[in-house]
């Protein structure tokens, strides 16, 4: 699978929390065609707000997820997968999450246009590509 580093430079256009968290994020290219994705979080992850401070936190768990909206209108600034598909995004204003695989649950995924889609199931992927 490859890193989606297509992300990189987008923008979070919105937040919505349910039993998932998803941020929907999007940027213009040179020639018009730029990026349209939804970043999809099924598991427990782990958010950094712009003060450097963590939450460990849980999609479906209602006003406890009110960190993340601090990510509206933020740009991404760096996109990372290590290991079996553990997820890092860092933002410009020093916010951040990571999301780990999960042992028995798909743990996240990407889907859109401009970007190619990925998929992190139960353990894992392997055989990530830069």
């Amino acid at each position: 699978m490859k890193v989606p580093r297509g992300l990189t430079g987008t923008r979070v256009d919105r937040t919505v929390f349910d039993h998932q968290v998803r941020l929907v994020l999007s940027s213009k290219g040179d020639s018009g065609h730029g990026v349209e994705a939804e970043l999809i979080l099924e598991t427990r992850f782990l958010f950094r707000d712009s003060s450097g401070q963590w939450h460990d936190l849980e999609p479906g768990t209602g006003v406890a997820l009110a960190p993340v909206l601090g990510l509206f209108g933020q740009s991404v600034a760096a996109v990372d997968v290590q290991g079996l598909g553990t997820l890092t995004i860092d933002f410009h204003d020093g916010a951040g999450l990571r999301i780990d695989p999960d042992p028995q649950f798909e743990s996240w995924h990407l889907v859109g246009t401009g970007i190619h889609a990925v998929s992190v199931g139960p353990g894992g992927e392997e055989a990530w590509e830069a």
